[in-house]
């Protein structure tokens, strides 16, 4: 009997490591839609971007000429990322249970089209979004980002 309450304690143990683990690494959005050449760089590694491919914080989209996708977060955020365009997830946090919440992302170049989900509802000024010349604060809205040079 006491060795089973050791094994027990021992994958108790184990479950709360890999737990914790997964959640730092836990996946933050989804492509919805990848069109043409579009790949996502993560840790330094070009991977070939499909459709419901999982995102992670720190994830950069990177859409070739003539390419598109569109990426949906974890508490419904929109955003569609159009041709020659490169957009990097910053941070993002949505744990309402805990009342958490952080959303930042950059598009690097190119174009974008933003449409809020319930994060920048329920905590509006924990939303931003910058280009190498701006940052936008969210309050709840749509709106195009363009990067152009």
């Amino acid at each position: 009997m006491k060795t089973v309450r050791i094994l027990i304690a021992g994958l108790v143990a184990s479950w709360v490591l890999v737990g914790n683990a997964l959640a730092q690494d836990a996946h933050v959005a989804f492509l919805k839609s990848a069109t043409g050449s579009v790949s996502v760089t993560r840790d330094q590694a070009q991977l070939p971007a499909t459709a419901g491919m999982q995102l992670l914080k720190r994830d950069t989209v990177v859409a070739g000429p003539g390419s598109a996708a569109g990426v949906v977060f974890v508490d419904g955020t929109v955003l569609a990322v159009g041709a020659s365009s490169e957009l990097e997830i910053s941070r993002y946090v949505f744990r309402p249970e805990d009342n958490q919440y952080d959303f930042a992302v950059a598009l690097k170049k190119g174009r974008a089209v933003y449409s809020s989900g319930r994060l920048a509802k329920m905590a509006p000024g924990s939303v931003q979004v910058s280009t190498p010349r701006a940052t936008v604060g969210v309050r709840g809205t749509r709106f195009i980002i363009d990067s152009e040079e």
